[in-house]
């Protein structure tokens, strides 16, 4: 099973989310971006079809934060 680990930064300007996948150098990477976690896991599942040939798409995507996300109660 492949994996590719997403890092995932809080977006000052809009309150949202920012992930980031570097391929290897000289390949690019993707970078996506979503105002909230259920937004932001839709736009790198599409991001990842969009980038990967069908038989080379990793299994899974791990997304790291940098910072722990708070939810507000």
């Amino acid at each position: 099973m492949r994996e590719i680990t997403f890092i995932v930064e809080p977006d000052a300007e809009t309150g949202g989310f920012v992930a980031r996948w570097d391929d290897a150098p000289g390949r690019g990477g993707i970078t996506t971006q979503g105002d909230s976690f259920d937004e932001l896991s839709a736009m790198v599942a599409d991001a990842v079809h969009g980038y990967f040939d069908p038989l080379k798409r990793p299994d899974r995507v791990r997304m790291h934060f940098l910072q722990d996300p708070v939810v507000s109660l």
